[in-house]
């Protein structure tokens, strides 16, 4: 059995281990434009920060582990065609060297590209984005080499939000700049306005609501204008949200769905026979809302290629969906969320209440507790919980206590049933009534 990835990122590597896991004869051949299989883009930030300060380090496994579990890599290869009928893959090389490789099944895992929004002079030096190993690498030598002392962002989503901690931690002044009127728009505006807290006493300027038209050419530096913003960068990094890699897919007849990604049903089935697709190409089924939707994730990736692999090789896997999952470190704040936030229920006509609680992340008395702000959301009419957001310090435990809603939400559990979970508890860890479970009640009392 001759299964073909395109792409090496979360996606593809994670169908290659899972076929040639479950059949260990099938002929896995991954196909990588770049020469870094498997490494971690989520980790670039950090390779930028210093604070992971090899490149190699953000490899999830070695080019020599791959080859063990017997997947074969051809780095440096562009697919440019997929002939569904032939089930072939034209490829070229750097040196121009055509290739055709035979498939039986065949993966598209091309991932996504960074938007380019339309503002003039995204083209000089000095100007980046940041979605693959060659842009991080980029970004640090420019920094090695040139020395910048002013850096402008743009867009503060979470790429911009963790690289202004990576720029600040290299001792670059940054200034971010986002369309949205607050920062991190996937959490709510009352959240939002406590990472800006954070970002202002790190020394990070912040134009929220702004509309970036231009770059230009400064003296040494450039110069960012736009409807709102106007600043000065010794480099400028466009972080303005990706856009899905569909070229090849279309091309061999698949559908557009969600987003404008790759159209996938619950198997990864793009409807093309023997065409699978996966990562931040495609729409991903959303547990809670029951439709197809764009919401490009490493851990959605993971698990979306994983399926694609069973299923190629001869299995039935369906993915069970996302519900947005996600956590961003800022400084020394963790900013977590999962489900739908207000904007995400009103958008999609879900009937929704929130309520907010501030409490210690542990018992006041037992040294080190700090303030945790928590958002549950519900359903009014059914009761059923619908999302969470939490915003606290780094040693708050706030990524895993989100994690507790998203197991909730995901066995389809009411508010008043997250209060009931038999939760740890220790004085140095929490409290006897979980944070997560004094903002469930307040919910239900607010409801009652």
């Amino acid at each position: 059995m001759r299964f073909l990835i395109i792409g090496g990122s979360d996606a593809g590597i994670s169908a290659a281990l899972r076929a040639r896991q479950l059949d260990d004869a099938a002929d896995v051949t991954l196909l990588l434009k770049d020469d870094y299989p498997n490494y971690s883009i989520c980790g670039l930030p950090f390779l930028v920060s210093g604070e992971t300060p090899e490149p190699s380090m953000l490899a999830h496994r070695t080019r020599a582990e791959l080859l063990a579990a017997g997947i074969r890599i051809r780095t440096g290869t562009t697919a440019t065609r997929i002939d569904p009928q032939a089930r072939t893959v034209t490829t070229v090389n750097p040196a121009g060297h055509e290739d055709i490789l035979e498939y039986d099944a065949c993966l598209v895992a091309t991932g996504a590209e960074s938007l380019r929004p339309p503002i003039e002079g995204l083209h000089l030096p000095g100007v980046f984005t940041m979605r693959w190993m060659e842009d991080g690498l980029a970004i640090r030598e420019f920094i090695e080499k040139r020395e910048p002392r002013s850096a402008v962002i743009v867009g503060s989503g979470y790429i911009g939000l963790e690289m202004a901690d990576a720029l600040t931690r290299r001792g670059i002044k940054v200034f971010l700049a986002g369309r949205s009127p607050s920062v991190l728009k996937t959490v709510d505006e009352e959240m939002g306005s406590l990472i800006a807290q954070e970002l202002v006493r790190h020394g990070v300027s912040i134009f929220s609501g702004v509309a970036v038209e231009s770059i230009q050419q400064e003296g040494s530096g450039l110069l960012v204008l736009g409807r709102g913003v106007e600043a000065y960068g010794d480099m400028v990094l466009v972080a303005a949200g990706a856009a899905p890699s569909t070229d090849l897919a279309q091309g061999a007849g698949a559908s557009l769905g969600a987003g404008k990604a790759i159209a996938v049903n619950q198997r990864m089935e793009t409807g093309v026979p023997g065409l699978y697709a996966a990562g931040d190409c495609v729409e991903t089924y959303h547990r809670l809302l029951g439709k197809n939707v764009y919401l490009p994730l490493g851990t959605t990736a993971h698990k979306q290629g994983r399926i694609a692999g069973e299923n190629a090789v001869g299995y039935d896997a369906h993915y069970a969906g996302t519900l947005g999952t996600q956590a961003v470190k800022v400084f020394d704040l963790v900013i977590a969320r999962t489900g739908l936030n207000d904007r995400d229920a009103t958008a999609h006509g879900v009937p929704a209440r929130s309520v907010d609680v501030e409490c210690t992340d542990h018992k006041a008395y037992y040294p080190g507790a700090t303030s945790m702000h928590v958002r549950i959301t519900g359903n009014p009419q059914t009761g059923a919980l619908l999302g969470a957001q939490i915003v606290g310090s780094r040693r708050a435990e706030v990524a895993k206590r989100v994690d507790i809603c998203a197991a909730a939400i995901h066995a389809g559990q009411r508010v008043d049933e997250l209060t009931a979970m038999d939760l740890s508890y220790t004085p140095p860890l929490s409290s006897p009534w979980d944070p997560v479970q004094v903002a469930a009640q307040a919910w239900c009392d607010k409801l009652s």
